[in-house]
């Protein structure tokens, strides 16, 4: 999709604002022509972002490069990162220095039009540091009310507006960050993403405006999907409030008919508990005794697993019964957090012989999770041992992976896990060869050096890994003289 269809900033009906039908043709912004750059470098800046390069903006950023340099239509470049969704670049560009609410010609701001195309990756990469301290009232306002009025007309309806086009927009989904996906949303030539409620939420946050929680759940329960962007920006956001009544309307939501408001709850809870790690938290305390009440009586299968996910995250001496009461649930997804029910040191019969079981499981991922869990801890019973070389054998290659990992890692130095290893190294598995390779090397095989050139190459990515630097170790520890 080319840029100029993303630029979508006719702003006509929208409270307080104004603007025009498009950028193309406009005029350079008054002061951004002949910007002296006798070394180059904004020149390079201006290739690195149309080349959608992050890193080499970085880069001519930290050479002296003038992050308001104009591209090539004579608007500054976080414009042209903008209109592109490139929200790597549009954050190196602001991180750099770039003024996202400089006045463009049309009256709008480079944060506007982020806000306009519906893209919450885009909007945050788009902000900059202390947006609640650095954007003005007024500013704020502009912002908020422009993507208040897209979540009320809906994005099809919006493009339909702002074109004439008849007919139905086109719809594709997208991956709007790394970890997050939505809804692109096409019309007459003019492209957005279905993000706008989320990107509302996101600004609230930034401007410490406390909406109403019920307000913030009827934002997330149109987009169940668990990397959807605006359920994530709405749980990410409810788990910052720390009123005792904003806990109570949460934590009634439990009860609620409808299992998307209960899962919401439950990704809440994760959210809260990772911040919790990084923030003191005092009102999280009580999570895990009501996750662990939650977790005996939560009816729905795909609700119960993720209730069980942010239980597991937690130490509670419960833990042990809720595996046993789940071990044969049908659904699968809860099978697959059984396992983690029971990583306790040290582990019960019970739970042995529980997680012995799982080891057979008709699901794939139950049987990986098993592979995870019964290098835990690294001292292998005969029993665990034997499974794990069962697994081995998987015929699913994420679980052989994931049993070569635990075996190799493992503290076990027997005969039967070494040359269970090296047979490794007959596999079409690249990684499981790297594993085998590893497993050698940390049991100081003599086999060790034939077993990392049958690795073969593994071209870049793995610099750092430590599988690769536990073969220098080897040769560190038995070079000629060495130990």
């Amino acid at each position: 999709m080319s840029a100029p269809q993303h630029n979508v900033h006719n702003l006509h009906g929208v409270e307080g604002m104004t603007g025009v039908e498009g950028v193309n043709g406009m005029d350079g912004m008054d002061g951004m022509d002949g910007v002296d750059d006798p070394s180059g470098v904004n020149d390079q800046l201006v290739a690195a972002v149309m080349a959608k390069d992050a890193d080499a903006v970085r880069a001519c950023l930290n050479d002296g490069a003038d992050p308001d340099t104009p591209g090539p239509d004579g608007l500054p470049l976080l414009c042209t990162a903008v209109g592109a969704f490139d929200h790597e670049t549009a954050d190196a560009l602001t991180d750099g220095g770039a003024d996202s609410c400089v006045v463009l010609p049309d009256g709008t701001t480079p944060l506007m039009r982020a806000v306009d195309l519906g893209s919450p990756a885009l909007v945050g990469a788009t902000l900059g540091r202390d947006p609640g301290l650095r954007i003005t009232a007024a500013e704020k306002q502009r912002l908020l009310a422009l993507a208040r009025h897209w979540c009320e007309t809906g994005e099809a309806e919006e493009l339909r507006r702002r074109t004439g086009a008849p007919g139905p927009a086109a719809r594709r989904p997208v991956q709007d960050d790394e970890y997050t996906d939505i809804e692109e949303v096409s019309l007459g030539g003019l492209t957005v993403r279905a993000g706008h409620r989320g990107v509302l939420t996101d600004l609230e946050r930034a401007f410490g405006i406390l909406s109403p929680v019920s307000e913030l759940v009827a934002r997330a329960v149109p987009d169940p999907g668990e990397l959807h962007a605006n359920w994530s920006s709405v749980s990410y956001a409810l788990a910052f409030r720390k009123s005792p009544q904003a806990w109570s309307e949460l934590a009634a939501l439990r009860h609620h008919p409808d299992p998307v408001h209960r899962r919401l709850l439950a990704k809440v809870l994760w959210s809260r508990n990772f911040l919790a790690n990084f923030h003191n938290r005092p009102d999280t305390a009580g999570d895990v005794e009501f996750l662990a009440a939650w977790a005996l009586d939560e009816p729905d299968g795909e609700v119960l697993a993720d209730v069980l996910d942010v239980y597991t995250d937690h130490d509670h001496p419960g833990q042990e019964a809720v595996a046993f009461r789940y071990a044969g649930h049908p659904d699968p997804r809860v099978r697959r957090q059984v396992p983690y029910c029971l990583m306790r040191t040290p582990m019960s019969e019970p739970a042995v012989t529980t997680l012995l079981a799982l080891a057979r499981d008709p699901d794939s991922r139950v049987r990986y999770v098993v592979a995870e869990v019964l290098a835990y801890p690294r001292e292998l019973t005969p029993a665990t041992r034997r499974n794990l070389l069962t697994l081995l054998r998987d015929p699913d290659a994420d679980v052989r992976r994931r049993a070569a990992e635990s075996l190799s890692g493992s503290h076990d130095r027997t005969a039967a896990v070494t040359e269970a290893l090296a047979a490794l190294l007959d596999e079409e598995d690249r990684i499981l060869r790297l594993e085998a390779a590893y497993g050698l090397a940390v049991r100081d095989d003599p086999r060790t050096d034939e077993a990392y050139e049958r690795v073969g190459p593994l071209g870049p990515g793995f610099e750092d890994d430590h599988r690769v630097s536990a073969h220098w170790h080897y040769r560190h520890r038995n070079r000629a003289g060495g130990t």
